[in-house]
């Protein structure tokens, strides 16, 4: 796994997405639902990564997906995304994704270990994203996948649920670097010292319920 260096400056990027794991989808939307209290929309397959998805808007530009191997594609030669290979456990936040306006400059200055551009599809949506060649993002996963989309955005075809992000705090043991190494320029976006984590506050039409 690469060393986590800090770049020539703070990655300039905006809120775009969270990310849940789960060992299978299904699982994953049973406990996201649950939490929640409202339904996801089936998203789709990702093929160079052997994934697929489900997803929940949450305002303009903005949503949450359910992500698990998808059992019916063949395993990539290469590490899967958001470390998919290795999770374990009951499904749970572990990521979140940031959208830049060029993701090569981007991943220069982020910190090491921040993926290469990799040039992706599902159906009608195009984007570029920052894919780690081992699976894991800096910082233990708690530094945001790099997304640059190329035309029309999942969350503007997806229902809308009434559901939106108030707070997305992060801990880290390593809080102040992260910090220099970012600038979110998002106020919902807290950073905090302490062991890994990401805890998501989200308004809903069942009242505020949150994600962890």
């Amino acid at each position: 796994m690469p060393v986590d260096r800090i770049g020539t400056g703070a990655v300039l990027a905006t809120f775009d997405h969270l990310a849940v794991s789960a060992r299978n989808l299904g699982e994953g939307i049973g406990a996201v639902e649950a939490a929640l209290g409202v339904a996801l929309v089936t998203g789709g397959k990702h093929a160079l990564m052997g994934t697929h998805n489900a997803l929940l808007r949450l305002g303009p530009g903005e949503y949450l997906e359910v992500i698990a191997i998808d059992p019916d594609a063949p395993k990539p030669a290469h590490p899967r995304w958001f470390d998919l290979d290795r999770f374990s456990g009951p499904p749970r936040l572990t990521n979140w994704i940031a959208s830049v306006d060029d993701l090569d400059a981007a991943l220069l200055r982020a910190p090491a270990g921040a993926g290469r551009a990799t040039e992706l599809q599902r159906g009608p949506f195009r984007w570029r994203f920052g894919v780690p060649e081992d699976g894991c993002l800096p910082f233990d996963g708690a530094f945001p996948a790099l997304i640059q989309w190329q035309g029309a955005r999942p969350s503007a075809a997806l229902p809308d649920a009434g559901c939106a992000l108030t707070r997305l705090e992060i801990a880290h043991p390593r809080a102040d670097e992260l910090r220099a190494a970012l600038a979110p320029g998002d106020r919902r976006i807290v950073l905090v010292k302490g062991a890994k984590a990401l805890r998501a506050t989200i308004a809903t039409p069942n009242g505020v319920r949150m994600l962890e």
